[in-house]
Formats: structure tokens, C-alpha cells, sequence
């Protein structure tokens, strides 16, 4: 079966015993940046410098980025271009959502709902199929601890997890100085055409100047 990125992200950020989402909020900032690659890579949209441009509304046959191409469209309401930091702001907190969902659509999770203390609704996403997140672990074991050579999806997957600072969810049993170093240089040197690799680029600095704001804005005021 193949996922597109964004689903992938999801399935590493998934906790393999309850199917709680871990990290969300920074598996948010991943999501969006991979549907955009992803759009990218389908030359639907371009990414130049700090500027998403959209280039065709004609469908990919996959729902979760079709439903994104509309979106785009719809916020630049007639613009040429758009920022694509804006872009990643406004989508981070709803993709993540629209992931899972995409995901139990495939049979790759279950969506459950149970109450906390009776009242409030909590969504857990158990896997269905353990193999396909456990080949996603190998796939990116193999590149990152083994030194295989990646390929270009798996190269952009790595860039966004790189920026995202989602290396705990990747490789749970390894520190992050561990695998970050590598995970840096896959990501730029990795082999996909010069538009999709000038795109991973620019993503991923713009990535990671809204991440930093998110960190910083999150966290607890000195003293």
C-alpha cells in the first residue's frame, strides 16, 4: 500500500499501545510541510524561497492532497503567490486531523472515542496493521542508522522530521545526537529532481522559523 508522506508522519507519531498522537502539535508542523511536498512533488504547487505558488487543481486521485489543493486555492483567493510560512501556520493545527482521518478511511487505523471523567471526548487511533508502521521504521532504520542510500520520498520524509524535531518519534531508542547528524545530511543531499530539492530547501527553513516561534511562545515564562 503506498501512504503519502503526511500519513507516514502520522504513523510514527502514533503511540503503538493506546494509538494516542504524541507530539502533536510539532507532527502538526510536519504534516502540513509533507502535504505540501507532497503537492510539490505532484506539480500541483511550487515552493520558491518563502512563496507557494499554485500551478494545477486538476486531481492527484488522492483525496487528503486534493482536499489541500482546494484550501490553497481558496486562500489566495486570486494572489499569484503566498507565503509559505502563513500557509504552514494555518494548516499545521487542522492536517494532522485530516491525516487520520485519510488513514482509518484506508484501514490503517481505527478511530475510537472514548469519555474522559464521562465528559470530554478523547480520539485514540490504535493501528490496524502493525506491518505497515513497522516497514516505515525499517525503511527509515535502513537509511538513517544503516547507511543505505535513500530515495527521494524517503529523503523528503526524513528532511521534514528533521525540522520538525520529531527524532524521538523516529527512532525512539536512539538520542537524538545520535541520528540528527545524519538525518541533516540525507536530507541535503538527498537525489530528487532540482524543483522538488530547491522545495525540501526552502520548506525547511521555513519550518524551522515557525516551529522556533511555536517553542518559544509555548513556553513558560523565567523566573
Amino acid at each position: 500500500m503506498t501512504i503519502t508522506l503526511a500519513e507516514e508522519i502520522m504513523l510514527l507519531s502514533l503511540d503503538d499501545a493506546s494509538g494516542a498522537a504524541r507530539q502533536r502539535q510539532s507532527a502538526g508542523w510536519a504534516v502540513a510541510g509533507a502535504i505540501l511536498l507532497e503537492l510539490v512533488m505532484a506539480e500541483r504547487v511550487a515552493v520558491t524561497g518563502t512563496h507557494l505558488e499554485l500551478r494545477d487543481t486538476t486531481s492527484t486521485g488522492e483525496p487528503l492532497l486534493d482536499g489541500r489543493v482546494l484550501l490553497i486555492e481558496g486562500w489566495l483567493r486570486g494572489r499569484a503567490k503566498g507565503r509559505v510560512t502563513d500557509w504552514l501556520t494555518k494548516d499545521h493545527t487542522k492536517a494532522a486531523g485530516a491525516a487520520l482521518e485519510r488513514m482509518a478511511e484506508r484501514g490503517l487505523v481505527v478511530a475510537e472515542v472514548t469519555k474522559v471523567i464521562g465528559m470530554f471526548p478523547q480520539r485514540r487511533y490504535p493501528e490496524a496493521d502493525a506491518a505497515v508502521g513497522r516497514a516505515l521504521r525499517e525503511r527509515l532504520g535502513d537509511v538513517v542508522l544503516g547507511g543505505t542510500e535513500p530515495d527521494g520520498r524517503t529523503a523528503g520524509l526524513i528532511a521534514l522530521i528533521h525540522s520538525a524535531r520529531l527524532h524521538r518519534l523516529a527512532f525512539p531508542g536512539h538520542e537524538h545526537g545520535s541520528v540528527a547528524p545524519r538525518m541533516a545530511e540525507m536530507a541535503a543531499g538527498q537525489s530528487a529532481a532540482e524543483s522538488v530539492r530547491s522545495a525540501i530547501r526552502d520548506m525547511q527553513a521555513a519550518m524551522v522559523a515557525v516551529t522556533t516561534v511555536s517553542v518559544l511562545t509555548a513556553a513558560p515564562p523565567a523566573g
